[in-house]
């Protein structure tokens, strides 16, 4: 950290420093994350299918926000590639930090989504829809540029060994799946005809994308867990981004099918309702299944000292698309039991956004956040 005196006017004996300014130099692309799960917390909570007092209150002061801070991180961002160029191209060229770049793009997807669904509230619909469209667009552009772009890099210049596939390969080639989860929200507002149906298509196009790419990287994830062991003790949490395509895919599935019936001809509207079922349910078993497994692996660090790291907010945005996916599928089948599932999820992910939240001012204020990043503890091939 980097500290820049204001002193007032006096003796030297007298003159002390009053304000730290903290660097640029080391804020990463990670930082996107605390947008995307401050945003998730309005988005999930106005999407659960039972209705508590304030509960839509406090959704349109948590999107608000988390506007807010997508505002103070861009320009911090962009500060941080004029002021620090340098250190800008070499998170681009290292394997541990690139895949993060992927997080600015599900930032503005989900901050826009939120403004649709919360900030409407606020700014009223017609700036509502005309804020989402501008952030859908760009969120949109960038995702696809970082699906492309981030495993051209790892080809090319990462080079990573065998065995050494971490769960933060999934940031860049989630982005299209959010984009998918979050466009039909537009849908209803375009006219029918060509526009209508080309953007509903489009998505499902972005969810396969998404889909199939994540299906090529968690195998190696659980392949590198089996083989190697459990993670460094500070990317732990970062088990929890497993659940985010999961989740993710599952929201994307019912939102698209919801607004199927004015966009495309009866027999495939039908048929995306009947694949939001088959698909989701199976699929969102798989979720209970990896958080079960993320939870107990997130107990044994704790147990053997991981400490906090920027990497908890990785608690937030995956298990809010997993309280989406449970509220979709309630709102479909019906069963009280998706209802409570999402309720479950929804009472943890506020629990996480909130920890994760005071953490980040704490490490803030005390500098210890904006430090260069310090070596991983290593995990052993096999523990007892």
């Amino acid at each position: 950290m980097a500290i820049f005196p204001r002193t007032r006017t006096g003796p030297p004996a007298a003159r002390t420093a009053v304000l730290p300014l903290p660097s640029l130099r080391h804020f990463g692309p990670n930082w996107y994350a605390t947008v995307m799960g401050t945003a998730v917390v309005a988005t999930a909570g106005a999407a659960l299918p039972v209705h508590l007092p304030g509960l839509r209150t406090a959704c349109v002061v948590v999107w608000a926000l988390s506007a807010v801070l997508l505002a103070a991180v861009l320009a911090a961002r962009a500060g941080h590639w004029i002021l620090h160029r340098d250190q800008a191209r070499a998170h681009l060229m290292d394997p541990a930090v690139a895949p993060f770049h992927g997080c600015s793009a599900m930032a503005l997807l989900a901050v826009g989504a939120g403004t649709l669904v919360a900030g409407q509230d606020v700014i009223g619909r017609p700036a509502a829809v005309a804020v989402d469209a501008l952030l859908f667009t760009t969120g949109t552009l960038i995702g696809l540029a970082s699906a492309v772009a981030i495993p051209y890099l790892m080809v090319v210049h990462h080079r990573p060994a065998p065995g050494t596939a971490s769960p933060v390969w999934l940031l860049p080639l989630v982005a299209p799946m959010v984009s998918a989860a979050v466009g039909p929200l537009l849908v209803p507002e375009l006219a029918p005809g060509q526009g209508r149906e080309a953007l509903l298509l489009a998505c499902y196009a972005m969810f396969g994308l998404s889909l199939l790419a994540t299906l090529v990287v968690v195998p190696l994830v659980f392949a590198r867990l089996v083989h190697q062991g459990p993670l460094p003790l500070a990317l732990t949490p970062a088990m929890f981004l497993v659940l985010g395509p999961l989740g993710q895919s599952t929201t994307a599935v019912n939102q698209l099918a919801d607004v199927a019936q004015g966009a495309v001809f009866a027999p495939y509207a039908s048929a995306f309702g009947a694949f939001a079922v088959l698909y989701g349910v199976p699929v969102m078993g798989f979720a209970l299944l990896w958080l079960a497994l993320s939870a107990a692996l997130v107990a044994r660090a704790l147990r053997r000292g991981m400490r906090f790291t920027m990497t908890w907010w990785g608690f937030t945005f995956p298990v809010g698309t997993c309280v989406t996916g449970a509220a979709g599928l309630a709102r479909r089948t019906g069963l009280d039991a998706f209802g409570w599932l999402a309720v479950a999820l929804y009472a943890l992910l506020v629990a996480a956004w909130a920890f994760a939240g005071v953490r980040t001012l704490a490490g803030l204020f005390g500098g210890t956040l904006l430090t260069g990043p310090g070596p991983l503890r290593p995990a052993t091939l096999r523990t007892t």
